[in-house]
């Protein structure tokens, strides 16, 4: 598979992927700002607003130990964590409304087999970015024979335009992609172009190519698509394009990953996403869902879309955490994905740091103008700044030059301002391994020992837990530690790479309206 992430480079040659946070591009698509600065840019901003209270850089320290009290995630924590991820779910499976996991049917109950043949193509729309992609697929003794991608930065005033104009923008880009389909693709004469379309936003799914939009998360406001058929709006901006082609199905970007996984290993139940925002699904089988007891499947088992960025109960909150999600476009929404997502890392960290820098001597006698702009301290940086191994943290110097205007730092407020980054980041990761936790755990209980007892994989994707070491590495740490170290070895944690995409092809191949004639 070839590699469709656009990266920058953390100073220990980590790789930090655009998609992580929406970082600028030029209108060339994969060019990019670098993010760290060579000291030879490094530039000096004015200082306009004066500290709130004088005081040295220790004058910080009772916010720092007061942030890891709150911050903390000691054993009982997680296990209230995952037993009440558990209790969630169940509730979302009982009824409707009944809990923050809306537990989603996603009318997927054939998972690849590696029989698909034909041409097919995959759009996934999720973050900051949308990418179109094109699969031959070659059944069981070639899988998959080539791929090409594409990936497209959507402009800031589209995350907040109209309907029309967002899928005017994707479609249009859509087209030119087909457009440049070579000989190596090959469709079979009389057939449409089909598509999977991965929509990774909450979807009421009404059928496996249609679903109502529920609302927009991770940054979006769009207006008038919330209560719409999102493949209906996608089918109306390709008619507007001139092209004809068919959504064969409509898949979130977990459950995308769960089919692309499912294709290479047959142990893959479970399915999670870690980048600008997060969800997770898992097979379920259909008679525990009591909310759905009149649909049956030919398979008798279906995967759920949890939507568990919802999930709110019992999470370890700061005052940033709260304050952060009073001024967001959605408050008191998404608390989990508010937690442990790379949307809001950067920003919750931000926010500490304005507050240390008004009560103390953190960053000087004054306070640089552009630590009090929201969201401009990203998870990217963070993870930089993270890597710093320097006796002096030169890159965490460097960083906070360029992208708070911190034109003088000492060592030990580089000091602080690394523990920071590394208490939210560590909040973060182990949130999201109790919540895997939660879901492993449901799962077992229903299957009497069925998960636990063997080899069981979870596909993890996304930007955040693919390219931020430390993360990856407290969740990690979180599963064992909540398991115990003999079942966690029959837990497989694997980074599946890109599989939104290729499972979104791969479904639509399984639903395609030629697959008798394959």
């Amino acid at each position: 598979m070839p590699a469709t992430h656009h990266l920058l480079l953390c100073p220990s040659s980590a790789p930090i992927p655009l998609s992580l946070l929406g970082l600028e591009m030029s209108a060339a698509v994969g060019s990019f700002t670098a993010l760290v600065p060579q000291p030879a840019t490094r530039r000096r901003v004015a200082w306009a607003t004066r500290c709130s209270v004088a005081g040295s850089v220790a004058a910080a320290s009772p916010i720092l130990k007061n942030l890891h009290l709150k911050c903390a995630t000691p054993l009982p924590v997680l296990r209230h964590i995952a037993d009440a991820m558990a209790a969630d779910m169940r509730a979302g499976l009982a009824a409707d409304g009944a809990s923050d996991l809306k537990m989603i049917l996603s009318y997927v109950d054939s998972l690849p087999t590696g029989n698909e043949k034909g041409l097919f193509y995959a759009l996934d729309l999720g973050g900051t970015n949308f990418r179109v992609l094109r699969v031959q697929l070659g059944g069981k003794d070639n899988r998959v024979v080539d791929t090409e991608f594409e990936q497209v930065s959507i402009p800031q005033e589209l995350m907040h335009g109209s309907t029309e104009e967002l899928f005017d923008f994707i479609a249009s880009g859509l087209a030119r992609f087909v457009a440049k389909e070579g000989e190596k693709f090959r469709l079979p004469q009389g057939r449409k172009r089909e598509i999977g379309f991965t929509f990774s936003f909450p979807v009421k799914q009404t059928s496996i190519d249609s679903g109502i939009l529920i609302k927009w998360t991770k940054g979006f406001a769009v207006s008038g698509t919330a209560g719409k058929d999102v493949v209906a709006c996608l089918n109306e901006a390709l008619k507007r394009q001139g092209m004809d082609m068919r959504v064969s199905a409509l898949v979130n970007d977990a459950v995308g990953t769960l089919a692309g996984a499912r294709y290479w290993d047959d142990d893959v139940m479970v399915a999670v996403i870690l980048g600008t925002g997060t969800n997770a699904c898992y097979i379920e089988h259909m008679d525990a869902i009591p909310k759905l007891q009149d649909l049956t499947t030919g398979s008798g088992k279906t995967i759920i879309n949890t939507e568990w960025g919802a999930f709110s109960t019992g999470l370890p909150l700061t005052e940033f955490d709260k304050d952060m999600d009073k001024e967001s476009i959605n408050p008191g929404e998404q608390i989990f994905e508010k937690t442990i997502s790379g949307m809001y890392l950067g920003e919750i960290v931000r926010r500490v740091l304005l507050k240390m820098a008004e009560v103390s001597a953190l960053f000087g006698d004054y306070v640089p103008d552009k630590l009090s702009v929201p969201f401009v301290l990203r998870t990217p940086d963070l993870c930089a700044m993270h890597q710093d191994d320097s006796e002096d943290l030169e890159a965490v110097d460097l960083i906070l030059n360029d992208t708070v205007g911190v034109t003088r730092s000492s060592p030990d407020a580089r000091k602080i301002v690394a523990e920071v980054c590394d208490t939210i980041v560590k909040r973060g990761g182990r949130l999201a391994g109790a919540g895997i936790v939660g879901i492993l755990q449901k799962m077992e209980q229903d299957s009497k020992g069925l998960i636990f007892g063997k080899r069981t994989v979870v596909a993890m994707d996304g930007g955040l837990y693919e390219h931020y070491p430390q993360y990856r590495k407290y969740l990690k740490e979180s599963v064992t530690e909540l398991l115990g170290s003999e079942a966690s070895k029959n837990v497989i944690i694997e980074h599946t790479k890109d599989g939104s995409g290729i499972g979104a092809a791969l479904l639509a191949a399984i639903n395609s309206k030629y697959s008798t004639e394959v």
